[in-house]
């Protein structure tokens, strides 16, 4: 489990390859959520995937193409979506950019 309840911007935490061009760090996490950082080169992809967890998205930095089911949005800075449980969905990072993810419960495959 997480040591702290509180992220500093400037808090070294261990990142991994989240895919070409991604990279993912996990900010804190209990068996109930989990909040995750994802960093995304211009052109980077974030595979067509789904899980069981439910997942909330807020756009840290960058514009991303983000496919939810059948529906495809462009979405900036300050924009969020929702994608429910094994729901087929994916990415496109189209300016370099952070997303700030959240998922409940947490992602044991992350770990």
């Amino acid at each position: 489990m997480s040591t702290s309840n509180f992220y500093y911007k400037d808090q070294p935490n261990a990142s991994v390859e989240a895919g070409k061009g991604a990279k993912r760090e996990i900010i804190g996490y209990d068996h109930q959520l989990m909040m995750v950082k994802v960093t995304f080169e211009q052109n980077a992809v974030g595979a067509i995937h789904q899980h069981p967890h439910t997942q909330a998205t807020f756009v840290e930095s960058g514009v991303f193409e983000f496919t939810i089911g059948e529906e495809k949005k462009i979405v900036r800075q300050g924009d969020a979506c929702f994608i429910p449980s094994n729901i087929l969905h994916g990415c496109v990072c189209l300016e370099a950019g952070t997303l700030i993810d959240s998922f409940g419960p947490y992602r044991e495959d992350f770990l």
